[in-house]
């Protein structure tokens, strides 16, 4: 074995140098009582013979400790993921281990650190978990394991596992749990309403013969006539409608709220009802933009379309621009010819911004139906339940109820104009965002 490298994995550890000290200690009272000394030196022998020992033993065993980090292929933004380390010991004696695992930086985790102790041949299993809140890739280094024998004055590094990346994506541990309840019909657990359908929609389907028991109000009298025969006209139920996602990228989307950003929570949001609108048999679209056009899916439901709205937001990153509404209208004009709901995530913060940018939004909701998103600020709401007894501080209390005074104006602006507006906390836009969907599907508005 290499000495260098043999020498790079030997640790000497705390409990030997508190022993060396109080021998030294000891010793000095050895100049008057030679017994002393002659003890104090007897036990710097034993210590020596058991750091010996411990080396022998440690060292002995090249792959003494094993260890392997199982993570899942990606990892799921702004919920808790899973990492599992499992270590065995060729040891044929009990060891006690140190775990250091080198977290990606992004957590800013300086301390992560597990003690344990091991058996040959029984695996210990390490859990932990990690709440990414951006989007990217993460970069895990190696696993340390730090060794010490009998004594315990001695241990051995081990570097154990190969440095991995895992992309964060878009939450989909939240789509899977949405998509689970759906299918189970138990969307109330999460929160999400039952509403009741007001009645049958239903869109032209063919022309057919008349058969005994049709309804006479399907009847087509002008087909009737150039046939000669009865012919009815024939519906089917309305299910495929148009869904389209538009995140206004901004730099009012930067925000953060609970550690995730708005462009995050929309993002999230996105997938989840994407995923539900598909489920209810409509298609689902997506589009991003900024000073420009950035992406743009056309509402599908065939297979493959949710994975790839969902490789489109994992890439979605937030610009320092004003967005252009008018270039959104536009671009929406020419690329959607069929009546959709269209819902836009925006952080309009003042009137003024809401009313510059009003035309666009009148024009496109008169041939959609558009709802926008405007999200509340949870932060300036507990720091009015403050208690403050500084002028200054009134004084700040007084524009915080200003600038929720004015979100309220916002959503009557925009209501008085005939645009849907939904105002929700960010930590609740999923839920919210789902009972809008499905109400304005039991009213027969898409």
């Amino acid at each position: 074995m290499n000495l260098m490298a043999l020498l790079k994995d030997i640790f000497l550890q705390k409990k030997l140098y508190y022993c060396l000290v109080t021998i030294a200690m000891i010793s000095v009272f050895g100049y008057f009582v030679p017994i002393i000394f002659l003890l104090s030196k007897l036990v710097l022998a034993i210590i020596i013979s058991l750091v010996i020992l411990d080396f022998l033993l440690l060292f002995s065993i090249k792959n003494g400790i094993g260890a392997q980090r199982i993570i899942p292929p990606r990892f799921s933004n702004g919920d808790k993921n899973i990492i599992s380390i499992i270590i065995s010991s060729q040891y044929p004696f009990k060891v006690h281990i140190v775990v250091y695992d080198e977290i990606p930086y992004q957590f800013q985790i300086r301390d992560f650190k597990v003690e344990d102790h091991l058996l040959q041949g029984i695996d210990k299993t390490i859990t932990y978990h990690l709440k990414p809140t951006e989007r990217g890739e993460y970069k895990f280094g190696y696993i340390k394991i730090y060794v010490s024998g009998i004594s315990g004055f001695l241990s051995k590094r081990y570097i154990c596992s190969q440095p991995v990346i895992v992309a964060v994506y878009p939450s989909f541990i939240q789509m899977k749990k949405y998509e689970f309840l759906a299918l189970n019909n138990r969307m109330e657990e999460a929160g999400i309403k039952k509403i009741r359908q007001k009645g049958i929609h239903s869109e032209f389907d063919q022309v057919r013969e008349y058969v005994k028991g049709d309804d006479y109000r399907s009847m087509n009298w002008k087909a009737t006539a150039r046939r000669g025969n009865l012919m009815v006209n024939q519906y089917q139920d309305e299910k495929s409608k148009d869904i389209y996602c538009i995140i206004d990228k901004g730099r009012l989307m930067k925000m953060p709220f609970d550690g995730l950003t708005l462009l995050d929570y929309a993002i999230n949001s996105s997938l989840v009802l994407s995923n539900i609108a598909l489920l209810k048999h409509d298609k689902a679209g997506l589009i991003t933009y900024n000073t420009e056009i950035d992406c743009f899916i056309g509402a599908e439901s065939k297979a493959g379309q949710l994975g790839k709205i969902m490789l489109a937001l994992y890439k979605q990153e937030t610009a320092f621009k004003e967005s252009n509404n008018e270039l959104l209208y536009l671009s929406l004009k020419k690329k959607i010819h069929q009546r959709s709901l269209c819902i836009l995530f925006n952080n309009f913060e003042s009137l003024i911004s809401v009313r510059r940018n009003l035309k666009p939004f009148k024009e496109l909701s008169k041939n959609h139906l558009l709802l926008i998103v405007v999200f509340e600020n949870r932060e300036v709401e507990q720091f009015l339940n403050m208690r403050f007894y500084e002028p200054e501080d009134l004084y700040t209390q007084v524009i915080a109820q200003k600038f929720i005074f004015d979100k309220k104006l916002i959503i009557k602006e925009l209501k008085q104009h005939g645009i849907h507006a939904l105002y929700t906390k960010p930590q609740a836009l999923t839920v919210n965002l789902i009972n809008k969907y499905l109400e304005f599907k039991s009213l027969g508005m898409i």
